[in-house]
């Protein structure tokens, strides 16, 4: 029976797998990209929010993200990889291009850049929060010394593909949901969803790629990488205050 779950389609699992793409992964996925663009307001307002869940006690925050965020995430992308691998496409070289084929196919494609993305991602900052106890890897700091740094462009391209994906994979994974549950059955039905699923897609790449590049650019009047007491990447401990004769803090 285990063989003939993992080479067969299991029809409740596969109900799960696509309602938590919508809730809770999708919905954790909105709310975590509107959070990270209180970067566009400055430092401050950024580091409020990670203040924020830093006041939450971490046993607590620790039970909410395993039990809504990383096990349904975890059970979305495993599950979703069998499906992968299970999937042939039937628009390449064939008859069946139509635009509704590639949709399915790239949303698919998506989820696998989406899998390495978020494994990278996480151990460069929740993971790291938790490892050495301490939110220095998720502040505003270091994620711009990290965009303007040495490998700056490089880290830069990596986001913006992994934003790119993700919003992808959501915007179109609620197309996808909507079809598999019946909620769309009609054709202008369909395609009314297919045009909502393209506005997701396009603004939460856009507050996704904001955030990045205002993390890069830095800008703001309480933002500077030189500043007294900001961490630098890779540097933890206490903020220190260095006094000069020469010039006044501000």
């Amino acid at each position: 029976m285990a063989a003939l779950a993992l080479t067969r389609e299991n029809f409740v699992l596969h109900k799960l797998q696509s309602l938590t793409g919508i809730v809770p992964v999708g919905f954790y996925m909105v709310q975590h990209l509107l959070l990270n663009s209180f970067a566009l307001a400055g430092e401050d307002s950024f580091n409020g929010v990670i203040s924020f869940f830093d006041s939450i006690p971490p046993h607590v925050l620790l039970l909410i993200e395993a039990v809504f965020i990383w096990i349904p995430l975890l059970f979305h992308a495993i599950y979703g990889v069998l499906i992968i691998g299970r999937a042939k496409p039937n628009f390449l070289g064939t008859k069946y291009g139509w635009s509704q084929n590639r949709m399915y196919f790239f949303q698919r494609v998506s989820g696998i850049v989406v899998f390495f993305f978020l494994i990278v991602h996480y151990a460069m900052t929740t993971g790291s929060k938790y490892l050495n106890h301490t939110s220095v890897y998720i502040q505003y700091a270091h994620w711009h010394q990290l965009m303007s740094g040495p490998k700056g462009i490089a880290w830069m391209l990596f986001y913006l593909i992994g934003v790119l994906s993700a919003s992808y994979h959501l915007g179109y994974g609620i197309w996808n949901f909507c079809i598999r549950w019946g909620i769309t059955i009609g054709e202008k039905a369909q395609i009314r969803v297919q045009q909502f699923s393209l506005v997701v897609f396009v603004a939460l790449t856009v507050i996704g790629w904001a955030t990045l590049f205002k993390f890069m650019s830095g800008s703001g009047p309480n933002v500077s990488s030189e500043s007294p007491g900001a961490p630098r990447m890779g540097q933890v401990g206490p903020k220190t205050t260095e006094v000069s004769f020469t010039r006044q803090p501000v």
